[in-house]
């Protein structure tokens, strides 16, 4: 699997809403807050009382009531142009980003599942380009090139049916692509068939080469990506919660230079969150981010270089499947060895984020962590989150979206300015 392409932007200190509805009647707003899991009541009080709360650390929008998150009492008196005012100061909370992150995970974890389910989508082989339609071409399957070598494609016929294409046709990519895949049909299963269609044009639905992507009016990382947000250690991320997580794009790197890589297509592993487990944000916010694991990723290499013996698929079979033959036939004077490297993999990080990885699918983890071991056991890896607009240009875009499909009006969206302190 290649190495994703990287490259240097600022860090974003802060995540902007910028936009908002200035003009949009309560009558569209209120849904669409209630939508996203906001309870609100008239309530015997003199002024608006919203209690966000911590969403984003929830299992579900479900416990998030529970927990007493989400709640508004208006007051009884308020008329038309007051409740239209509480609730457009509401879209622009932090705690609506979270209710949101409900939404976005449920469409994540929808589009990885079945691209995960076509199996005849299947990482590169012997091939004419970087992507590879098969006999048929990429024509037949809705997709048009726009570079040599398979490097640049767009939707040619309507942008579900292109994703449709990678749903249940005969498509083959290494896991970069897989990854972009899975981000764009995210989209398509966040906005449904006719929303996906109509808000984005091919260009922004572009695939390739990460490079290739930045020459193109792309969605994910090109002139139409809007803000993104760099949090590669996952720093600001860890502190929000678990589903701040969940739809965000990454990849699991080796450390040392190409010399020690024995597996050229395994250099790295690209993926998009689907989950992140109560136990596993914990510890995540706990050693504030990802720079620990990359310690303990380096601490399981250097253990397994003492280990004897070899085989295929060796430590994948041993520390993640468990295979009980395996393990029995370790030598006794290995097995603290084996003991320290199960404690390592115990890790609720390693066991609790489950990530999407083509051609692997959905798995947790610490199976790629053990599985690169084997590919690659000359180098210890890195696991770094990527550049995304998740919860930035993107959300704003949903929100408009929603919005425009309830007035059919578009005139009423206007900047404001507010800002969203992430940092």
């Amino acid at each position: 699997m290649t190495r994703t392409g990287r490259h240097v932007l600022p860090a974003v200190a802060v995540l902007v809403l910028g936009m908002a509805p200035a003009a949009a009647g309560a009558g569209c707003l209120l849904p669409l807050l209630q939508s996203l899991g906001w309870q609100v009541r008239d309530a015997d009080v003199r002024v608006p009382t919203v209690h966000g709360g911590t969403p984003c650390r929830r299992a579900s929008l479900e416990a998030a009531w529970q927990h007493g998150d989400l709640q508004v009492r208006v007051p009884r008196g308020y008329d038309a142009d007051r409740r239209d005012q509480v609730y457009r100061d509401l879209l622009e909370h932090p705690a609506t980003l979270c209710a949101y992150a409900f939404v976005l995970g449920d469409a994540t974890r929808r589009a990885t599942a079945r691209l995960q389910a076509n199996s005849g989508y299947r990482f590169s082989a012997l091939q004419l380009g970087w992507i590879g339609f098969g006999p048929r071409g990429a024509q037949a399957q809705g997709w048009q090139r726009f570079r040599s070598f398979g490097r640049g494609y767009a939707p040619a016929g309507g942008n579900t049916a292109a994703i449709e294409a990678f749903y249940s046709g005969w498509v083959r990519s290494e896991c970069g692509v897989g990854r972009q895949v899975a981000q764009l049909a995210t989209q398509r299963e966040l906005y449904g068939e006719a929303g996906f269609d109509r808000e984005f044009t091919a260009g922004e639905l572009s695939i390739g080469t990460f490079l290739t992507l930045h020459d193109t009016p792309s969605i994910l990382l090109g002139s139409n990506a809007g803000e993104l947000f760099a949090d590669g250690k996952a720093v600001r991320t860890s502190r929000l919660g678990r589903q701040a997580f969940v739809g965000v794009p990454g990849f699991i790197v080796h450390v040392f230079d190409k010399h020690y890589l024995d597996d050229i297509n395994n250099q790295a592993e690209n993926f998009v969150i689907t989950e992140v487990s109560a136990e596993a944000a914990d510890a995540l916010a706990r050693h504030g981010g990802l720079e620990h694991y990359d310690a303990l990723n380096r601490r399981l290499w250097a253990l397994s270089r003492q280990f004897p013996g070899s085989g295929r698929r060796r430590f994948e079979r041993l520390l993640y499947a468990r295979d009980p033959a395996l393990r029995a036939a370790v030598p006794e004077a290995q097995r603290p060895l084996l003991a320290q490297m199960d404690a390592v993999l115990a890790d609720p990080v390693y066991t609790g984020v489950h990530v999407y990885v083509h051609p692997k699918g959905v798995r947790p983890l610490g199976y790629h962590i053990a599985r690169l071991l084997d590919r690659n056991p000359r180098t210890p890896y890195s696991i770094e989150l990527g550049l995304h607009n998740l919860h930035t240009t993107l959300f704003r875009r949903w929100l408009r979206a929603q919005l425009r499909d309830c007035t059919a009006s578009t005139s009423f969206i206007q900047p404001r300015g507010n800002v969203w302190n992430w940092a």
